[in-house]
């Protein structure tokens, strides 16, 4: 009997360590999900411009199709990756992050020069009247994919760095949870915004009473809108978490202090100026400036990943029509 009980009892105490492991997992998970956010934000804006004018039966299709290689993307190929960079050469997170933020400064500066003179909808045009579907879907799966490893990368770099944990493998699961639970929220989120217009058309057809009817036709009406709000917030958040990272990773690093304690000092001074709520008014300003250097960092990145890295890589890799 005395057996069986220290039996029971060294199982309670394995199940309070488990519950405290997945207790600690979950905290850690949430802090670096919101972390990543950014990112996060950005990589939901992005991905509903590959299922741009296909029909609406491929829609959810290409999406899973698109969120299976962003699973692959990060639990087979980054996960690893990175965890192995940590243990074996664990100053090289800085640098990585780093490039991951100055690419997402230009990818937000790109879109904001796009914005001035726009010219994808004639470029989807074209590659719908020269392209078969079945063609252009494998292409259009394929680019979505490559775009979300760089996303990826970069939310999987910042939640490793966020991640405390003295255990391998409490870090390894914890980063393995992320990766999963963001593409859960990407992806789901992505497919109800592509799908909302035909649910919006769906009740305003069929709707039985004249409120559902008048929803589904503001549903139908409301979705550009949404669309180009959630382009913007997704291009601002690109150019605030990518200048947040290459300004502090030049702060860590030493190569640059000066606009860490420049911005600082400019959301210190903001946030004794007012008084009230401090700490978000220091936040908000220190987010405006971060996104004003991504800016600026990303519009002088545009003519070197245009002119110099994109050529030089359509070189090697033999696509040079891909550059032009």
């Amino acid at each position: 009997m005395s057996g069986l009980l220290a039996l029971l009892d060294d199982v309670a105490a394995i199940a309070k360590v488990a519950a405290a492991s997945v207790d600690d997992i979950a905290a850690a998970a949430t802090k670096a999900g919101v972390k990543a956010a950014g990112v996060v934000i950005d990589d939901a804006a992005v991905t509903p411009k590959y299922v741009h004018g296909f029909e609406a039966d491929r829609e959810l299709p290409i999406i899973w199709r698109i969120a299976i290689g962003s699973v692959r993307n990060k639990l087979v190929i980054l996960l690893p990756a990175l965890l192995a960079l940590d243990h074996f050469l664990p100053s090289a997170i800085t640098p990585l992050l780093m490039l991951g933020g100055a690419y997402l400064c230009f990818e937000g500066a790109e879109k904001v020069v796009h914005a001035f003179a726009p010219h994808a909808d004639k470029k989807i045009a074209a590659d719908f009247d020269t392209k078969d579907a079945t063609r252009l879907e494998e292409e259009k799966v394929a680019g979505a994919i490559k775009t979300d490893f760089i996303l990826s990368a970069e939310i999987m770099t910042i939640a490793l760095a966020t991640i405390e944990s003295p255990s391998f493998w409490m870090q390894a699961i914890t980063l393995a949870v992320v990766g999963l639970l963001i593409t859960v929220v990407v992806y789901g989120a992505v497919a109800l915004i592509v799908k909302m217009d035909d649910v919006g058309l769906h009740m305003a057809a069929t709707g039985r009473t004249g409120a559902g009817r008048a929803l589904g036709r503001g549903l139908v009406k409301g979705m550009p809108k949404l669309m180009a709000i959630l382009s913007t917030v997704g291009t601002a958040a690109m150019l605030w978490v990518g200048g947040n990272i290459v300004v502090h990773g030049l702060e860590v690093t030493h190569l640059w202090v000066w606009p860490y304690e420049t911005i600082h000092h400019a959301a210190d001074a903001a946030a004794a100026a007012i008084g009230t709520a401090q700490g978000a008014v220091s936040w908000v300003v220190t987010a405006f400036f971060d996104g004003i250097f991504g800016l600026i960092l990303g519009i002088l990145l545009i003519p070197v990943a245009t002119r110099i890295i994109g050529p030089s890589i359509a070189a090697v890799t033999g696509k040079k029509k891909a550059a032009h």
